[in-house]
């Protein structure tokens, strides 16, 4: 495998208040605005929503990577992507961002282990790494609902999840 990868993209103002971005790896062009804050359209990507998406999806293919390395199974994962943009004394930056991995995995044995490899998946996301803004990273695991059948015959297991634990 190479050691160096080049990603491009090119984007330019189209008229009024949009633009349009198109990258050499995708066939469709995402439409752009800034914010509606910020005198942009409504119902249109901006870059900030952008962002959030690259970490979002950085954060979902390292966790997938790594777990397919591994060997290890999971029912779901979904990543939230949060980002709060403040008035600085220079400008606008990002002031915080936060990153909310929902893993859902099979079974209550493997949690620590699926806690380890979204810490692992923190650690490697590389667009997580490429920015200068401090990340929270607020993980949770789910256990998928499940059926016993028993001379009791009790009813599904109940979900059971790390809700708001701090990794």
């Amino acid at each position: 495998m190479e050691n160096e990868h080049k990603y491009r993209v090119v984007s330019w103002w189209t008229s009024g208040q949009t633009g349009i971005a198109k990258s050499d790896s995708a066939p469709n062009a995402i439409h752009f605005t800034a914010p509606p804050q910020f005198g942009g359209l409504e119902g249109r990507w901006t870059p900030e929503d952008l962002l959030m998406t690259a970490l979002a999806s950085c954060f979902t293919t390292t966790f997938h990577a790594i777990a397919g390395y591994s060997k290890f199974e999971y029912t779901d994962l979904e990543v939230e992507a949060e980002g709060t943009v403040s008035k600085t004394g220079t400008g606008y930056s990002f002031s915080e961002i936060v990153i909310r991995p929902n893993l859902t995995i099979p079974n209550e044995e493997n949690r620590e282990r699926a806690i380890n490899l979204l810490q692992k998946a923190k650690a490697l996301c590389l667009v997580s790494r490429a920015l200068a803004t401090a990340q929270k990273f607020e993980a949770q695991v789910e256990i998928s609902k499940r059926s016993y059948q028993s001379d009791d015959s009790r009813a599904a297991c109940p979900l059971i999840s790390l809700a708001g634990k701090v990794l």
